[in-house]
């Protein structure tokens, strides 16, 4: 046993969580902590290693999947079954009640879990296991101790543990035994807004008597907001029901008097004084605090106080200023957490500053917003590409006290723009040329390298990435495409009323390698559609989940030129992935089996030479609107002039606007050749024994494996804290903009242009069409039939063979330069992107009709 006065933080593995928490506040001067025991995790280990028949169990309990709940409820009932009739050891009994004679034999307790894996600062396990009230007299104490090691195995715990990568035996339990306070109000303290994120606002919700209603939400709550040591808003609810304790033990629902269930609970002054308690906890623990308070007389007292998980983090700047932070992943079409070899190897390939925070990436944009010419720039930047992010920013300018507002810095002439290119198709031709002689070169001189030598070599080669990724002349091609895009829709809206021209004109260009990429894989299942022996196996793969399937299938009737299609494919495009900017995602080439299902959703759907085809009808239809335009054009005052300057731009488009697509494929190209070379020296760290596992390199940063590689030494302990930093971090959802207060702002589109119950976005690829609604959230799992509009969160270059099979598109993020957006106009795809919570408002199976010229979406159930 351990009294309250013994515990700190550093007790957490005798104590678990809340257990360290609890001793911690009791230390803390002006917080008052009703006072109470630990009955600790050693406890717990003795009683479960006498009880040999939960080995077995615990065992059979690590091998389920989380979704498996029939079989988590059977085995998790035979564990709790058989702890809480487990007979304690006579001096466990002993030690238990003389620490309860200590606060008085028949005094009201509370009895609590605390896990060892409970309210960590990345996991609060909050709710998974179980606390009782007003426990009365030792047999109760000890029978109730006995149902809190039980509650380790609540279905819901064990299901949590599982999805979070927590084993059973890692965790123990601990339990609290407090003395109860019988309050008059109680409630919950967020010392920073739950809603919004934002760190310097605090939400007190409160009701009456016990806290335990609010908590297991049983009744509305009053909700005050407090910034600045004052009530910003205030909401009181109607309080129907109050918990109080029973006069027998345990509690009790009680109805509230008719003239108070309108009452406040606090008076703005009792929450003001709850708030600045909350900051005094909040600056003790050094985070964000959700803090279990109640009211007695005039005094409050702190029953518990755990860090906020669901916060997404504040990027570090190091200082105190003003800090706008612009999520790079939001651009990048991939708002997934990155692991932190994927975030150094990012770090090392952008020229411009990055800050991390949750896995994800974001740049500072406050030093622009400052000055008039940078805030235009910014908002400018952001106009086409993220409405949502102009919003945001908007909002944050709109308060005028946040941002500073600097002059602009004279002295010097601003940045010229790039010069203007030629249009000449061999300036493409020669770019990709170069690109590829340079892969070429990587791939021969890194296939020797190891120890060292291949981190500094790596390192090293950076700077080749970033002279092909950055070139001057790759930039002057791509704004080239830019500048063609707004110039045509521009004036072809202005002169002939032609909305989106571009999204026609562009359709079936040269050189674009991902429509070519989806295309292809038309071809692989023109190759294997003949043969139903190989259609079969591989649906057989799907089924049974298999991974290594392609020299089993050479020996099908059909299956060897089927395997030399699927490898030829592989050997072109391999090295993409969903996520693919993170190096540590897993390639087509090293799961080939991720592209089985849409290779089957091509043989379904389509007929043999359909990628010819698609190509073809694009290139003809955007013949035909080129034709279109130059006529009408022609027919108008100037209409000569109009024409021949209109023909040039369009010449233009179509020579640079396949070119878009490559700069990111090369340096795909080059970021899996490292991680080839990379995993290879991890297999051999594995084998000599300083690595667990191979894959431990991804949660190092490169400079860091740089070392182990040197000293054959690792820090297990941070690779293991990493690996639980990012399961953590996966479940958070990335804001478009965070502040430096922690405020996460998504933005609004401020339109009156779309329906009432519509959706709106950024209209990227126009037309409309109406259809099946799949919402997917992972491309190896899509179940797509022709006619089929594609919902899901982003799409990078790994999701265009999902393309060719689909009627539209609509993303949770994008932009009108972004690889989605480009696609769906090179496909024909009616697409609107930038449909915040897509995935959430609309149902999969749904009707829905995309509104891909004016932006917007429709449900029609």
């Amino acid at each position: 046993m351990l009294g309250f006065e013994q515990i700190d933080r550093t007790n957490l593995a005798e104590v678990g969580g809340k257990g360290a928490h609890l001793g911690e506040l009791s230390r803390i001067d002006g917080v008052r902590v009703p006072d109470g025991f630990c009955v600790t995790t050693d406890a717990y280990r003795r009683i479960i290693a006498s009880v040999p028949s939960i080995d077995e169990r615990l065992d059979r309990l690590a091998n389920l999947k989380p979704d498996d709940h029939t079989g988590i409820g059977a085995l998790s009932a035979e564990v709790r079954e058989i702890i809480e009739n487990v007979t304690m050891p006579d001096e466990l009994v002993t030690a238990i009640t003389e620490s309860l004679a200590r606060l008085g034999e028949r005094t009201p307790c509370a009895v609590r879990s605390s896990a060892t894996a409970e309210d960590l600062p990345t996991a609060s396990f909050a709710g998974q296991q179980d606390s009782y009230l007003n426990v009365v007299g030792a047999d109760e104490v000890l029978r109730h101790v006995r149902r809190c090691w039980a509650s380790l195995f609540t279905d819901r715990a064990v299901t949590y543990r599982l999805h979070n990568g927590f084993g059973h035996r890692d965790v123990l339990m601990a339990v609290v035994v407090q003395r109860m306070v019988f309050p008059e109000v109680a409630g919950i303290l967020f010392t920073a807004d739950p809603v919004t994120s934002n760190r310097k606002v605090a939400t007190v919700e409160a009701g009456w008597g016990l806290g335990e209603a609010l908590v297991s939400g049983l009744v509305n709550a009053d909700v005050y907001t407090v910034s600045d040591n004052e009530v910003v808003t205030k909401a009181i609810a109607v309080k129907r029901l109050a918990v109080h304790a029973s006069p027998d033990g345990g509690t009790r629902d009680a109805p509230i008097e008719p003239e108070r269930q309108s009452e406040p609970t606090l008076t703005e002054a009792q929450a003001v004084a709850l708030v600045r308690l909350g900051r005094h906890l909040e600056a003790h623990f050094g985070r964000p605090q959700d803090v279990e308070w109640c009211l007695a007389g005039d005094e409050f007292h702190i029953v518990q106080s755990r860090p906020i998980t669901t916060l997404f983090p504040i990027p570090e700047s190091g200082d105190q200023d003003n800090h706008v932070y612009v999520s790079v992943g939001h651009q990048q079409m991939m708002t997934d957490a990155m692991k932190p070899l994927g975030l150094s190897l990012w770090r090392l390939t952008t020229p411009r500053q990055v800050h991390e925070a949750g896995g994800r990436m974001f740049v500072d944009v406050a030093p622009d917003l400052a000055t008039p010419k940078g805030r235009a720039r910014i908002l400018g930047a952001f106009g086409d590409a993220d409405p949502l992010v102009v919003d945001a920013l908007r909002t944050v300018l709109d308060r005028g006290d946040f941002i500073p507002s600097l002059p602009d810095e004279s002295g010097g002439p601003a940045g010229a723009p790039p010069a203007a290119i030629e249009t000449d198709p061999a300036v493409v031709t020669e770019l990709i040329a170069q690109t590829q002689e340079s892969v070429a070169t990587l791939r021969r001189e890194i296939e020797p390298l190891s120890g060292t030598a291949l981190i500094d070599f790596i390192l090293a080669d950076l700077a080749e990435l970033k002279r092909i990724l950055f070139s001057p002349r790759s930039s002057q091609v791509i704004m080239a495409v830019m500048t063609t895009t707004s110039w045509l829709n521009r004036n072809l809206a202005e002169w002939l009323g032609e909305k989106n021209a571009v999204d026609v004109l562009s359709q079936s260009v040269p050189h674009n390698v991902t429509s070519e990429m989806g295309l292809a894989l038309l071809d692989v299942a023109d190759t294997i559609r003949p043969h139903a022996d190989v259609v079969a196996f591989l649906q057989q793969v799907v089924d049974e989940g298999r991974e290594d399937f392609l020299e089993e299938l050479a020996g099908l009737d059909g299956g060897r030129a089927a395997r030399d299609a699927i490898q030829g494919y592989l050997d072109e495009y391999g090295m993409r992935c969903a996520g693919e900017i993170d190096i540590t995602r897993t390639r087509w080439s090293e799961r080939p089996a991720m592209l089985v299902p849409v290779i089957l959703g091509n043989v379904r759907n389509f007929e043999p030479g359909a990628g010819k085809h698609r190509f073809e009808q694009g290139l003809q239809e955007a013949q035909r609107k080129e034709e279109d335009v130059l006529t009408r054009l022609r027919a108008l005052p100037d209409g000569e002039g109009k024409a021949e300057e209109t023909k040039r731009m369009i010449d233009r488009l179509r020579t640079f606007a396949g070119f878009r697509e490559y700069p990111k494929y090369g340096m795909i190209n080059r970021y899996f050749l490292y991680k080839q070379a990379l995993l290879r020296e991890a297999d051999r760290l594995v084998r000599s024994g300083v690595l667990r596992t191979r894959d431990d390199v991804f949660y190092l940063r490169l400079q860091e494996f740089h070392e182990v590689v040197r000293t054959n030494e690792v820090d297990a302990e941070l690779v293991l804290e990493r690996r639980r930093a990012f399961q953590t971090y996966a479940a958070l959802t990335p804001p478009r903009v965070i502040t430096s207060d922690g405020e996460a702002l998504t933005g609004e589109y401020r339109r009156d242009d779309v329906p009432d119950g519509a959706l709106p976005g950024l209209p990227v690829s126009g037309g409309t069409v109406e259809g099946r609604a799949r919402v997917v959230v992972d491309m190896s799992r899509a179940e797509l039939e022709s006619g089929d509009i594609l919902v899901t969160a982003y799409t990078d270059p790994s999701w265009t063979p999902l393309f060719v099979a689909i009627a539209g598109l609509v993303t949770e993020v994008g932009g009108l330069m972004t690889h989605g957006a480009v696609i769906a106009r090179e496909y024909g795809l009616p697409a609107v992107v930038g449909v915040d919570q897509a995935t959430r408002l609309i149902e999969d199976g749904q009707r829905i009709r995309v509104h891909g010229t004016d932006g917007y979406v429709e449900i029609l159930g």
